[in-house]
């Protein structure tokens, strides 16, 4: 890398500042964002590291997450335009591809999710905007304009310019951007969303179908007792004495039958 495209790349560093950052109101305050600190001292790490130069490339990389509170690998490829906001707590793994003109907010992880070679961390590419504390895990990748919800997980890719939010993320909104107009999820397919609503209206039914049951059967409980108490009292006299004179027949017990056994 020249010196005059190093300087061209450290001044789009600071263009997107004042482009995304309402708070910043002159150069002296920009150059004290941690954000850009961190992002010139990776630069400066990436280029030590493409070399292949042991040691040093950590100890800049060590150093800048000491100063910032910044981490971000040597190894990461990050393009012109790029504006970490605030910044604390924002990871950057080795294997992570980013795009011009990104943005990510504090609490931001660009991770893996295991211990595999090769490929292991996210790819952003142009002009995505990744919100506070939003993951980010595994060889995935965020296509051009994605906007990540803060707090999000993100484990798949993401289509150009959709908005995806949740745990784990799915998206809620797409973006025209010759228009800038926004179509909501609610018009999107949602397969998830279908198969919740289906297994609702199946209970909805089967707890009908318990309220009808309980329904018959106390009607017939009801009749039940209306028929017993409305045999006369003779009738239920006649039958008792006849069950008993079967009882004591059967039995022989004729000191039951004489009430001697009470």
């Amino acid at each position: 890398m020249t010196l005059s495209h190093a300087l061209r790349v450290l001044r789009d560093d600071v263009r997107a500042i004042f482009r995304n950052d309402p708070a910043a109101r002159n150069l002296a305050e920009v150059l004290l964002y941690p954000g850009l600190h961190a992002i010139v001292l990776h630069r400066a790490a990436h280029a030590l590291w493409r070399r292949r130069i042991p040691f040093l490339p950590r100890l800049v990389s060590q150093y800048s997450r000491f100063l910032t509170g910044i981490e971000i690998h040597p190894g990461a490829r990050i393009g012109r335009g790029f504006f970490i906001d605030h910044g604390m707590g924002v990871v950057v793994g080795e294997t992570t591809v980013i795009g011009d003109w990104v943005m990510l907010y504090q609490g931001v992880t660009l991770g893996g999710t295991g211990k595999q070679q090769g490929k292991r961390h996210p790819t952003l590419e142009d002009h995505v905007v990744v919100g506070v504390g939003a993951l980010v895990l595994g060889a995935i990748t965020l296509h051009t304009g994605a906007r990540i919800g803060g707090g999000a997980v993100v484990v798949k890719d993401v289509p150009p310019h959709a908005t995806a939010v949740g745990v784990p993320a799915r998206i809620v909104a797409t973006r025209d951007p010759a228009t800038g107009r926004s179509r909501r999820g609610d018009s999107l397919p949602d397969p998830e969303g279908a198969m919740l609503r289906g297994l609702h209206a199946k209970i909805m039914e089967l707890e009908l179908r318990m309220s009808d049951l309980e329904e018959v059967t106390h009607t017939r409980h009801a009749e039940h007792h209306l028929a017993y108490d409305a045999l006369p009292p003779s009738l239920w006299s006649v039958l008792e004495d006849d069950l008993l004179d079967i009882y004591c027949k059967e039995t022989g017990d004729e000191e039951y039958q004489a009430g001697l056994g009470i």
